[in-house]
Parts: C-alpha cells; structure tokens; sequence
C-alpha cells in the first residue's frame, strides 16, 4: 500500500507551468552536486541508505546511526576559477534521539575585474555563497519510513551587494527490506531571504525529487532512477538553432515532444559492487544532455562516472561529468570514519 500512495502523489505532484528553470531563483548554489558519488550517479539521488554522510544534504530522511563520527570533505572546481565543495559530520547521541548531522556548502567565485559604465576599469571584486545546515532523521515506530528534515541559514556576497536567508529541506525514504528497494521524496529548499541584495526579494530554488533504487539479487548491482523538478511540468524550449525558416521569411519555432520533455526530468545511475571496499559508478542525465548537446556534434553531454576505494578508516571518492566541449568536472572526496 505504501508504494501504491507514493505513486499516486509523484503523479499529482506534476503540475503544468512555463518552462525553464534556471536563472529564476537566488541562491542557486544550492542546486550543485557537490558529492562525487552523487555526481558519478548523475545527481540528485535521493535512495541511498547507507554509511554515507554526505547523503544527509541530499536527503535528510536518509541520516541513520551508520553514520556515527562520519566526517566527509568534498571539493571540486568547476569553471576557470569557481571552486565549491562540502564538509559533513554526523553523530548518535544515543540511541533514543538517534543521529544529527551538521553541514557546509560553499562556492567561491573567483575574482573579477570591475568596469563602471563607461567601460572603464574600477577595483577588483569576489563573489562567494555559504550555507550551514542542521538535519535530522526519525523512524516511524513500527515502520520502514525515515523522516527527515535539514534547517539551512544562508548568507550571500556578491560584489559589495549582500543577502541573508533560510530555508528547510525535507525528505522521507521507505525501505522495503525484503525486495531491496527503496523509495524516496524529497522538498528541497523552501525558504526566503530575511535580507535582499537591493530591496528585491527573491524566490529559492524549490524543487520536488522522487526517486527509486534497487540492489539485484543475484548480481552485485544497483540501480538508480530519479525524476527531477517534479514542481514543474515543462522543463523544454525551443532551441532556435533548430528553428526552420519557409522561402518567405516564416521561422517556425522547433516543437518539443511530450516525449523529450518527458525525459528530461529523468536521471539514470548504476553501482558495481556498492557493498564493497571498490565501487565503480555510471550516471546519465537527460536534461544536462539535452540541453548542452551541440548541434550535429557527439559530445556526451549528460555522462558521468566515478569510483569509490575504501582503505581501512578512509574512504576515496572521485567523479568525472561531461557537459560540453569547452569544459567539464572532477570532483574529489574523503570520508573519514573517526569511530571504533
């Protein structure tokens, strides 16, 4: 029954709006992968029960004892000089309160040249955002449903412009021991800004994500699948590189498939041997491919792969992510297991 109801919502929860989502919200920091694992996995994965600390930003419902004196430091650089990355820990004070986990996510920008409006060269400038979460799981008694829920204070400097806000995530995972599935759902990011850049205040990214992962039984696999931004329906556009144009000057706008667009909520991942000291990773995401793809040119846009090498009390995480010709991504991670 549990599974007949979440469906049931994932398909409510689907509402038709305008599309496009990116460049609409403050703080879209939030939205990086900052996880190697997750990134190998092709983002966003929300299934994932396990030993992992730094789950607990993706999905709080996620964050279990297994956890305990976890410390996980991920860094990345993303473009030029735009570097971001993530610290985790999580502790059980006892087993009657279970686990609470503290995080850090942060970008910096790199410095840039400032110009006033006549093209002439002012002093230099940086941009860097931050957020500090507190999250926190509870077991339904008598039940395979985890809750949980991340508080998230966030302070943004951009220029001498500055911003402060809050937001909360929420998140639930149902683990059906028996089949090895798991089901997950996640309310990302809902919040406000307390202060503005310039008295123009701002929506968050919110975002809805529902996902379902299942480990074979009898091969050392397991499979991811992820629908992202179920907020928002329509996700596609028109790419005018593929508009046609008539002999009398007419351009038809290219139409996007029920299909496409579809598709574009999708994400796919693949681990080998997820239980072991050696994981290899494998991820596809539709939207990424989609939308950086490059006209009548294979560039792979959307794949990504990693691994994971566990020695002892150390843990090795490192993904690679195509996006275009002119860049792409690498993403280094540690965990370190302080406990017995």
């Amino acid at each position: 029954m549990s599974q007949k109801l979440i469906i049931y919502f994932l398909l409510l929860i689907c509402s038709v709006t305008y599309g496009q989502i990116g460049g609409k919200y403050t703080y879209e920091f939030l939205n990086l992968i900052t996880s190697p694992r997750q990134a190998a996995l092709g983002g966003k994965v929300i299934t994932i029960y396990d030993e992992d600390v730094n789950q607990a930003l993706f999905n709080p419902a996620s964050i279990n004892e297994e956890m305990d004196n976890h410390l996980s430091l991920n860094y990345g650089n993303y473009y030029q000089e735009v570097t971001y990355g993530t610290a985790s820990y999580a502790y059980t004070y006892d087993q009657h309160l279970q686990t609470f986990q503290a995080g850090i996510n942060y970008i910096n920008y790199g410095k840039f040249d400032g110009y006033d409006e006549n093209g002439l060269p002012t002093s230099s400038f940086t941009g860097s955002e931050i957020a500090l979460s507190l999250g926190y799981a509870y077991n339904i008694p008598y039940t395979d449903i985890h809750l949980g829920a991340n508080a998230k204070l966030i302070q943004s400097t951009l220029e001498s412009y500055n911003s402060f806000g809050a937001a909360v995530d929420l998140g639930m995972v149902y683990i059906d021991e028996k089949n090895d599935i798991n089901w997950a759902l996640t309310l990302m990011n809902i919040g406000t800004q307390f202060t503005t850049y310039d008295g123009t205040r701002e929506k968050l990214p919110f975002e809805i994500i529902a996902g379902v992962s299942q480990e074979l039984e009898h091969v050392p696999i397991r499979w991811h699948f992820t629908l992202e931004n179920l907020q928002q329906w329509n996700l596609a556009f028109s790419n005018p590189v593929n508009a046609e144009t008539s002999i009398d000057g007419t351009v038809t706008e290219e139409k996007v498939s029920f299909l496409n667009n579809t598709l574009r909520h999708m994400i796919l991942g693949l681990e080998l041997f997820p239980k072991k000291a050696f994981n290899l990773r494998f991820g596809y995401n539709f939207r990424r491919a989609a939308e950086l793809q490059i006209q009548d040119q294979r560039n792979f846009s959307g794949l990504s792969l990693g691994f994971g090498l566990k020695l002892n009390k150390l843990k090795f995480n490192y993904s690679y992510s195509k996006y275009t010709l002119a860049g792409n991504t690498s993403l280094f991670g540690l965990i370190v297991n302080f406990g017995e």
